[in-house]
C-alpha cells in the first residue's frame, strides 16, 4: 500500500486501522481496457467497456476467480457470433441480471429459487423461462430453462449501473480447458473470440468457477459446487480413530479433488475435465494448494477404477513417489458412498443413475441399484444391458442406440438417416449389424443413454453437441406433456432384477403412434423412476434396509427425482438425496475419500 494508506492502517485512532479494505486511487485496484493486447489509455475504461457492450461487442471481463466472456444477452446476433467464435453451437450460456425484478421479466422465480439467487455467494441458479423470446432461444437453444446469477463483485455492480438488460456471462476458456485468469493467457487463448477486455490488476491466485445450483423437488442441488462453497469441510463418518489421511483425485469429467482425515473431508473447487496437459497441471496445483490449506500430508491416494483416466495416472504417480495405494474405487460405488456420507448412513440401497462409469466387470455402468456400505457396494439390480453401436459415436448420435433396443429396422434406419448419424441406408445397415454382432458395440446399463435414445426416437435431439444435451432437451419437452400408462418390463439378468430398457423403448415407440411426443417423453421419465423405485424398495424390504437413496447425474431431473422420492416414501422407507455434495461427478472425490478411509481402517483393525 502507499505511504498514506499505510499510515492510516497502522494508526489505532484512525477508522481505517487494520481495515483490510483500505485502498485509494494510488494503491487500490486499477481498471484498464484493452484491445488487441494493447492498453487503451483512457480515464474511464468502465464507460468504454459498457459502450462496447451496447455496440454489440464481445468482451472479456476479469472477475474474482477467473474471467468471463460477456456480451448483451438480448442481442441475438452478438450471442450467435459468440457461439461461432467459441465453437459452442448449442451449449446454454449463463446470464447475469441486475436484480430479481429483472430476472422475473424472463424467468419464473420461486421462493426457494430466490433464496438461492440472492444467497451472498451468488451462484448461477437454473430457472424455468416464462416465455421463449428470441434472445432466450439463442442463449439456451431447445431448453425451457436458463442459468441466471446476480452481480457478486464490485465490478459487476458498476457494469449494471450503466447497463439495463441481462448480460451473457460465461467462462473464458476454450471447450474443455481451464478458465483464463490473466491477461497474457487471455489474449493468447481467446484473441479470435473477444473484441476487447475489461481487466483489473489484482492477481487471481486460485482459479474458481461459479457455483451452479438447481432446485429439484423443492430442495437445492449443486450442479457445480465451487465459488463461495469451497473449500469447506464435509463429514467423514467412515473415519475411525486410526483413520489415515487420504487424497482422492476424482474422475475425468467435472473433476474435484478431496483431502480427508479424522476431522472430515475437504472438497476442492471445480476443476473440470482433466484430459490434457493444461488441465492436469491445474489438477496438480489444486491438490498442492488443498493439502497445504488443510495442513495434512496424505498417506494414501484413491482414484477411479478406469485405467485410462489421467487422474488415475496421477494417483499411480503419487503412489510411486511414496503414498500408499492407489486404492481403486468403482465410479458408482463412489457416487453411492458420497450420498451415504453426507447423510451418515452406514448402509443403504442407493440408485446411481448417470451417463457412464467404468464397472468392475469392465463394462459401462450407469443404471445401478447398489447395496452400499462404505467399504463395499454390491450390484443388486438396475437397468438391463444394451449395446452402443460404434462406441463413442453412439453417444454423439443417440439414434445409433435405437439399433440395439428396437427390432423395427425401418424406424431405426429412418432415425439414423434423419439425425445425421449415418450418411445413407447402407451405413444404417452396418450400424444394425454392429448391434446384432457386438462388433465395436460395447454394452452398457446407462440410464443417461436410455434417455438419449428416447430423445432421438421422438425427434427431440439426434446429435449431442454438449454433455447431457439429448436428455436435457427431452426433459424440457416432457414438461409440456402428461404421463400415460405403460407397463414396466422386468426380467432377471445375472440373478439381478432389472428394468428391461429395450422392451421399454419398444413400448414407448408404440405409444408414440397414438399420443403427442411430449406425453411419451414424460412417460419415459416416469417409467424409469418407477422402475428404479420398484427394484430398490423390493430389495430394501426383503433385506431389512431402511434407507433408499438416489444420486448420479440423472438425479438432476426434477420429474424423475420427485417421482422416485414419492414412490420410495409411500413404500414406508426413508429416502435420501444429495444436499451438500453434487450428485454428478464433481461429488465423486468425496465418495472416493470415504471408501478409501473405510477400507484402510478395516485393514488396520
Amino acid at each position: 500500500m502507499c505511504s498514506s494508506c499505510q499510515e492510516r492502517y497502522e494508526t489505532p485512532s484512525d477508522r481505517r486501522y487494520h481495515a483490510q479494505t483500505v485502498a485509494c486511487p494510488d494503491c487500490g485496484p486499477q481498471l484498464q481496457y484493452e484491445v488487441d493486447k494493447t492498453v487503451v489509455e483512457i480515464e474511464t475504461p468502465l464507460k468504454r467497456a459498457t459502450q462496447a457492450l451496447a455496440d454489440g461487442k464481445i468482451l472479456a471481463v476479469k472477475g474474482i476467480g477467473g474471467t468471463h466472456l460477456v456480451c448483451d444477452a438480448t442481442d441475438a446476433e452478438t450471442v450467435g457470433r459468440l457461439r461461432e467464435r467459441t465453437g459452442r453451437p448449442s451449449k446454454p450460456f449463463a446470464v447475469m441480471a441486475s436484480d430479481v425484478s429483472s430476472v422475473e421479466s424472463f424467468a419464473a422465480v420461486s421462493s426457494a429459487q430466490q433464496e438461492a439467487l440472492t444467497d451472498l455467494r451468488r451462484p448461477i441458479t437454473l430457472l424455468e423461462t416464462t416465455e421463449r423470446t428470441p434472445w432466450l432461444s439463442v442463449v439456451a437453444p431447445g431448453l425451457d430453462t436458463v442459468g441466471v446469477m446476480l452481480p457478486y463483485s464490485g465490478l459487476h455492480h458498476l457494469l449494471f449501473d450503466e447497463i439495463d438488460g441481462p448480460l451473457v456471462m460465461t467462462s473464458a476458456n476454450r471447450p474443455g480447458e481451464p478458465m483464463v485468469t490473466n491477461a497474457a493467457a487471455l489474449w493468447e487463448t481467446l484473441d479470435d473470440v473477444i473484441d476487447g477486455a475489461l481487466l483489473h490488476d489484482r492477481e487471481i491466485v486460485a482459479r474458481c468457477d461459479d457455483s451452479v445450483i438447481r432446485i429439484v423437488d423443492g430442495d437445492r442441488r449443486f450442479l457445480r459446487r465451487s465459488r463461495g462453497w469451497t473449500p469447506s469441510r464435509l463429514p467423514n463418518p467412515a473415519a475411525q480413530t486410526n483413520a489415515p489421511s487420504v487424497l482422492a483425485v476424482g474422475p475425468a469429467r467435472d473433476v474435484t479433488v478431496a483431502v480427508a482425515d479424522g476431522n472430515g473431508v475437504v472438497l476442492s473447487q471445480h476443476i473440470g475435465e482433466v484430459d490434457d496437459p493444461d488441465s492436469l497441471s491445474f489438477h496438480r496445483r489444486t491438490i498442492d494448494r488443498l493439502t497445504n490449506l488443510v495442513g495434512t500430508d496424505p498417506a494414501l491416494v484413491a482414484c477411479d477404477r478406469h485405467p485410462e483416466y489421467l487422474t488415475s495416472d496421477e494417483a499411480h504417480r503419487r503412489a510411486e513417489d511414496g503414498l500408499d495405494g492407489p486404492v481403486q474405487i468403482g465410479h458408482h460405488h463412489a457416487h453411492a458412498a458420497a450420498l451415504c456420507g453426507e447423510h451418515d448412513r452406514k448402509r443403504a440401497v442407493v440408485i446411481t443413475a448417470d451417463g457412464t462409469g467404468y464397472g468392475p466387470d469392465g463394462t459401462i455402468w450407469g443404471g445401478e441399484v447398489l447395496d452400499t456400505r462404505y467399504e463395499r457396494a454390491d450390484r443388486v439390480g438396475g437397468l438391463a444391458s444394451f449395446s452402443l453401436p460404434g462406441g463413442d459415436e453412439a453417444v454423439r448420435y443417440p439414434a445409433r442406440i435405437l439399433a440395439s433396443v428396437l427390432d423395427d429396422a425401418e424406424t431405426v434406419d429412418d432415425s439414423l438417416v434423419e439425425t445425421g448419424a449415418v450418411a445413407n441406408l447402407d451405413e444404417a445397415t452396418i450400424v444394425r449389424q454392429q448391434a446384432e454382432t457386438g462388433t465395436n458395440a460395447p454394452t452398457t446399463t446407462s440410464a443417461g443413454r436410455y434417455l438419449d435414445a428416447v430423445s432421438a426416437l421422438l425427434g427431440v435431439c439426434g446429435t449431442r453437441r454438449y454433455q447431457g444435451e439429448p436428455a436435457l432437451r427431452l426433459e424440457s419437452h416432457a414438461r409440456e406433456g402428461q404421463v400415460r400408462d405403460v407397463s414396466l418390463p422386468f426380467e432377471s439378468e445375472d440373478s439381478r432384477r432389472v428394468l428391461h430398457t429395450p422392451a421399454l423403448v419398444s413400448r414407448l415407440r408404440s405409444l408414440a403412434e397414438d399420443v403427442p411426443t411430449a406425453d411419451v417423453a414424460a412417460t419415459a421419465q416416469d417409467a424409469l423412476a418407477r422402475g428404479f423405485a420398484s427394484i430398490a424398495t423390493e430389495y430394501a424390504h426383503s433385506h431389512g434396509i431402511e434407507t433408499v437413496g438416489f444420486t448420479g447425474g440423472v438425479a438432476y431431473n426434477d420429474a424423475i427425482y420427485t417421482t422416485l422420492r414419492e414412490t420410495v416414501t409411500e413404500s414406508g422407507l426413508t429416502f435420501v438425496g444429495p444436499d451438500r455434495v453434487p450428485p454428478g461427478d464433481s461429488g465423486i472425490a468425496y465418495g472416493q475419500a470415504l471408501v478409501a478411509t473405510a477400507r484402510q481402517s478395516a485393514t488396520s483393525d
